[in-house]
């Protein structure tokens, strides 16, 4: 079983490496999602344990599948 830190980590790059591939900020990304733009970076640092309700919000602002993000 994978830390729970290590899941974070990945996490947060998943969700980087795709809102840069769709030229978004954190700010977009965050309006996209109904979230804030410092919590989208916290997100993305690894330093916020994120609730499936907003991975799900997430992934629907950036149009992309949950699993596309947890791999």
């Amino acid at each position: 079983m994978q830390k729970k830190k290590d899941i974070l980590i990945q996490f947060g790059e998943n969700v980087r490496k795709e809102r840069l591939a769709q030229k978004l900020s954190q700010e977009e990304l965050a309006d996209l999602a109904g979230l804030h733009r410092t919590y989208i970076g916290m997100i993305e640092r690894a330093e916020k344990n994120i609730t499936l309700t907003n991975i799900e919000k997430i992934a629907k602002a950036l149009k992309v599948n949950i699993n596309q993000l947890l791999k």
